[in-house]
């Protein structure tokens, strides 16, 4: 073969020749190999017969390069220093030594470089060389990496945390007993002293902390970048997710969520177990609106040059915080079922509705979805069945002691304290009971008002009238049937009270309102004609045995006589009764008065002036109208009043 020569200036070769260095470059041939390929470059044209030269040349400086870049790296590590200075200068904190960082930085840049470029690859020496001083710069920037995410941690600020959360307290008492101890333990529900249930913390839509100081996000940028581009992407991802997941755990600590297992939380007493359920849905709020919005946060800045690692580093960081908490929500939904749960319940519920969504945005691991709704549906089921079996307990509650003073029970109490803060929840529960509708088949449509009732608002209106049936029961228990009015009637317009003076009206309806209303003025009816129908018969002219003049003074010492012991013992008894409504006491008051102080007066105009002029009148014709009026203002304010009370009040 002869050797081709041309003449096509200066500029030309030099085109040439770049083409030929590129050329050789894109090579990652053996020495032999390559000798022979430049035999055939130059026997092309004699323009090429110095390319060895060119080649040495580059050779050289690329090995000037990763000499110097080399150096750097082993000065950096500690195995391989060789004096003191330099065994120290390793140890040295990396934020604190900026100069030395990008010194250190840079040398690894060169060296990725150098071996992405090929410059260097043609020298198996060196690329030994090459992949050590990367496995040791990458030792290093784990370790880097891994302090400066422990040293800029910043520990959670619960009390900024809290002092953002806007607390709604609802009036509720929690017991722990049996369901009679506990509607006995409600007496006193709706008074001052009454406990509070606390729906929980609710946070502004502007709130974010930094978990990270952010002077050290692009330190990590920074030392990621490097790791990723030599491939160990998985130690990088490997180093942060077990920084930040041990972080993740701490804040947890802080925020008062203990890791227990299954069966540690079901040893749990009440109160205990109440207070910890509280934690936890504090803890479910900020996890996810601060802690894992802020972690996807630094996911994206530190790793932000790939979409599947910072997928996977988030994954892996917050799947540990995330299960411990779901855990503790599967314990709760599987555990024990009794009334005082069940807003716990809800709550927990409700909040981790809320974090679902949330989940469904943050993590592309399908298992923690998953695993969140599980938790979900287990959290909806003990809801559920919990209202359910409380339904069960209102029916089925049979004490047998009655109200001594035919007062409000404390079942009705319980009962109607606890669904008017179940409204509050109508939305969930209309959620969980929309497919159990069957249970309430056996309620009675009024007026096609039941069909339009959700389903939430049917077993309210099912429950009430379970607590209806069961007063009835209890009113039975009375021997006297006034009293049994008097206890139906407080009851009653207790359960009206609490429906008309809350959002439960919107539910039940103002037709239900009225016919309680009704029922409550049928019980005062019968109470009248119970309790006074006696006294008012001494008040009846037959059997005196004449007109006004010559009435026997016999029969009228015994008519006179008779009314005064009625009087006298109801006025005993019922002093004692208890009607705790202003309204109604009154309106009890007011209507005896008109029965029985206009009767009275007639009688004693028509007859008490046969036995005024007689000896002992006193004796018989004992109170004025205006002492009785007076007498009647005693009754039913919980105070009995003994028989040496009963004294003429006016003269």
């Amino acid at each position: 073969m002869t050797t081709t020569t041309t003449n096509l200036g200066a500029g030309s070769e030099d085109r040439v020749m770049a083409t030929a260095q590129q050329i050789l470059k894109s090579l990652n041939t053996p020495k032999e190999v390559r000798e022979d390929m430049l035999l055939i470059f130059s026997s092309f044209d004699n323009r090429l017969s110095n390319i060895t030269d060119l080649i040495n040349e580059n050779s050289d400086s690329a090995g000037v390069r990763f000499d110097a870049a080399e150096k750097v790296i082993l000065q950096w590590d500690s195995s391989s220093s060789s004096s003191n200075a330099d065994a120290s200068r390793h140890s040295l904190p990396w934020e604190d030594s900026p100069d030395e960082a990008a010194e250190y930085l840079s040398a690894v840049d060169e060296i990725l470089h150098l071996v992405a470029d090929m410059s260097i690859r043609s020298d198996n020496k060196i690329m030994d060389r090459a992949e050590t001083a990367i496995q040791m710069a990458m030792s290093r920037l784990e370790d880097e990496f891994r302090l400066v995410l422990i040293r800029n941690t910043v520990p959670l600020d619960s009390e900024r945390l809290y002092g953002s959360i806007r607390r709604v307290s609802l009036s509720f008492a929690a017991n722990d007993g049996e369901i009679g101890e506990e509607f006995e333990s409600f007496a006193e529900v709706d008074s001052e002293r009454g406990c509070f249930h606390e729906r929980g913390p609710s946070f502004g839509d502007d709130l974010c902390v930094d978990l990270i100081n952010p002077d050290a996000v692009m330190e990590l940028k920074e030392i990621a970048d490097r790791m990723i581009n030599a491939g160990y992407e998985k130690e990088c991802v490997q180093a942060y997710s077990n920084v930040r997941r041990d972080a993740l755990d701490e804040c947890l600590v802080i925020l008062g969520v203990e890791k227990l297992s299954i069966e540690e939380v079901q040893k749990i007493e009440w109160k205990a177990l109440d207070e910890k359920m509280k934690k936890w849905i504090q803890a479910v709020k900020i996890t996810v609106r601060v802690l894992l919005n802020g972690e996807k946060r630094l996911c994206d800045q530190i790793f932000n040059g790939s979409n599947s690692i910072k997928e996977i580093c988030f994954n892996e960081t917050a799947k540990g915080c995330v299960m411990q908490l779901l855990n503790f929500g599967e314990a709760v939904a599987i555990g024990k079922r009794s009334s005082e749960k069940l807003f716990r319940i809800l709550d927990m519920y409700d909040v981790l509705a809320d974090a679902l969504l949330e989940f469904e945005m943050m993590f592309t691991d399908e298992y923690m979805c998953t695993e969140a709704k599980g938790v979900l549906a287990g959290l909806g089921d003990a809801a559920k069945g919990t209202f359910l079996e409380f339904e069960n307990a209102v029916k089925n509650e049979a004490s047998k002691k009655p109200m001594q003073n035919g007062e409000i029970h404390p079942l009705t109490r319980y009962v109607m304290n606890y669904v008017k803060l179940l409204v509050d929840y109508s939305e969930t529960l209309n959620s969980l009971l929309e497919n159990d509708e069957d249970e309430a088949d056996g309620l009675k449509s009024e007026d096609g008002e039941l069909e339009t009732m959700t389903p939430f608002a049917k077993r309210l209106l099912l429950l009430i009238s379970s607590l209806e049936s069961n007063l009835e029961e209890k009113s039975k228990l009375y021997e006297d049937g006034a009293l049994h009015c008097i206890f139906l009637m407080n009851n009653n317009l207790y359960i009206v009270q609490k429906v008309k003076d809350s959002e439960l009206r919107k539910l039940l309806g103002d037709n239900w309102v009225r016919k309680r209303r009704g029922s409550i003025r049928q019980y005062a009816t019968s109470y009248l004609r119970t309790c006074w129908t006696k006294a008012l018969h001494c008040l009846k002219d037959e059997g005196i045995g004449g007109s006004s003049n010559n009435a026997s003074k016999v029969a009228l010492k015994e008519r006179f006589k008779n009314f005064n012991a009625c009087f006298e013992d109801i006025y005993r008894i019922q002093t004692g009764w208890k009607v705790p409504d202003p309204q109604l006491r009154e309106e009890l008051r007011i209507s005896i008065s008109e029965k029985v102080i206009p009767a009275y007066r007639s009688f004693m105009g028509r007859f008490g002036s046969q036995l005024e002029s007689g000896r002992h009148a006193g004796k018989y014709i004992k109170y004025t109208p205006e002492d009785l009026e007076n007498y009647l203002l005693d009754l039913f304010e919980g105070s009995p009043l003994v028989l040496h009370h009963m004294r003429r009040k006016s003269t």
